[in-house]
């Protein structure tokens, strides 16, 4: 038996993946699934002080991405409706690894652990990544207010650890296809040729291990 699609879109801060996410949902009428972002009440605060304000950011982001997935499950994959997402719950980690203290983490850990062992993993990821200057040129062009004080040290280290995380990923999972699209050469907003393109490889990789609907 088929397994109901649920793709993921992956990738740094304000690279694309909502823009991504969107255009895939339109084009196959799949759900979909967005994160909370400017709703979680302490970022803003994260992003003047991350030391200050980490553990309380990311244990928002944790709990309300779980209620997220958990309502997906039931509602959408358990329905056997396909759903592609602007994230997954798993990206908890490289932020959680890379902000908060050790004990903090620790703690960190046994919950996200206790919450997330029975949520379904997608079974297609989509990963964007991109330089530096391209990361600031697009969260400048979405003018997000509480993202103008990110420290682009900050996010390049994202970066990197977006870059390993996803490398672990693929070994963890090699059953789970990866789709990687450089958002340096690819604009998949502005030029449609290029947004085919990266639908005909999802498409594709549907056509390999799911139903179409």
């Amino acid at each position: 038996m088929a397994e109901v699609p649920f793709i993921a879109i992956e990738g740094p801060i304000g690279i694309g993946k909502t823009s991504l996410a969107k255009k895939i949902s339109s084009h196959f009428d799949f759900h979909l699934l967005k994160e909370i972002v400017e709703e979680n009440p302490f970022l803003g605060k994260f992003y003047d002080d991350i030391s200050e304000w980490s553990f309380q950011t990311e244990m928002f982001f944790l709990c309300n991405r779980y209620k997220q997935l958990e309502d997906i499950e039931k509602k959408y994959l358990n329905a056997d409706k396909p759903v592609v997402a602007d994230y997954h719950i798993t990206k908890n980690m490289i932020f959680a690894k890379r902000t908060l203290k050790e004990q903090q983490l620790e703690k960190y850990e046994q919950i996200y652990e206790i919450l997330t062992k029975d949520m379904p993993l997608p079974n297609m990821l989509i990963y964007l990544n991109g330089s530096l200057d391209t990361i600031l040129q697009r969260i400048q062009k979405r003018g997000r207010d509480i993202e103008q004080n990110i420290m682009p040290a900050y996010l390049e280290q994202l970066s990197q650890d977006y870059e390993h995380f996803m490398n672990e990923f693929e070994k963890a999972h090699p059953e789970i296809p990866v789709i990687r699209i450089n958002g340096d050469t690819c604009d998949f907003i502005n030029h449609q040729d290029e947004l085919e393109e990266i639908l005909a490889v999802v498409s594709k990789e549907l056509d390999k291990t799911m139903i179409r609907r």
